[in-house]
């Protein structure tokens, strides 16, 4: 699974950040399904009974979609590709305010290759509740206009650097709203970076994998920060 290195650049040596690389998984004729998350995020209250709903969702979904694509392959004659799906969340940090995770997810539903997908998960302690990371900012839009100059310089090294200088068209630049979020902190006590995931097709190729940079937070992106949640970001010297 993916993102270990940004999990491991967010959280710094704060908090130990639980390797999920082989998720265990159940197989039927009509699917395969694994979901997995670190013992840590288990003994935070509330969180638990809100990962283990997701899990129960995303498999029930799963099982549908699989026998309904095993029912209309035999209909019409082919072969059946057994549906698969397979979630992963990682520990990326704890605060006295936030438990921030990391997710990987690789979808098959037939063809060439399955889709792979990252996504960020909040949990505030104070209220018991899930957050999307962008939900800790005022706007998308005021939080692009203060990373855009940084991520983007970080980004394009990185894209030359694996296609050997070749880029391309799909080489861009993407903005924010197409990007991952994830919250880090480098000593346990305050969020003090964020991370930016472009997953496969958003900013390169497939064969170019997901590109992860890393930002520090200044203050301008602690501006960008809504008052009810200031207090539990910090400027990262």
């Amino acid at each position: 699974m993916r993102n270990g290195w940004i999990a491991l650049a967010l959280v710094g040596c704060a908090s130990p950040v639980l390797a999920q690389d082989e998720v265990p998984t159940v197989k039927t004729a009509d699917y395969e399904f694994g979901y997995a998350y670190p013992a840590a995020a288990g003994r935070v209250p509330g969180l638990k009974a809100w990962l283990e709903a997701d899990r129960a969702r995303l498999r029930a979904k799963t099982m549908r979609d699989g026998a309904a694509a095993r029912r209309e392959a035999a209909k019409s004659g082919f072969p059946y590709r057994r549906y698969s799906y397979v979630q992963s969340w990682k520990l990326v940090t704890q605060t006295p305010r936030f438990v921030s995770l990391s997710g990987d997810s690789y979808d098959y539903t037939g063809g060439a290759h399955g889709q792979p997908a990252s996504y960020g998960l909040v949990w505030d302690k104070a209220t018991g509740r899930p957050l999307q990371p962008r939900a800790l900012f005022t706007s998308e839009a005021a939080l692009q206009s203060v990373t855009r100059t940084s991520y983007c310089a970080r980004l394009k090294a990185e894209q030359m650097r694996r296609t050997q200088g070749t880029v391309s068209s799909m080489n861009s630049c993407p903005s924010i709203k197409e990007l991952t979020l994830l919250l880090g902190s480098s000593n346990g006590r305050a969020i003090d970076r964020i991370g930016l995931i472009a997953d496969p097709y958003v900013a390169g190729s497939y064969a170019e994998g997901t590109y992860e940079v890393t930002l520090p937070v200044t203050p301008a992106i602690l501006k960008t920060v809504k008052p009810a949640y200031r207090a539990a970001f910090a400027v990262r010297p």
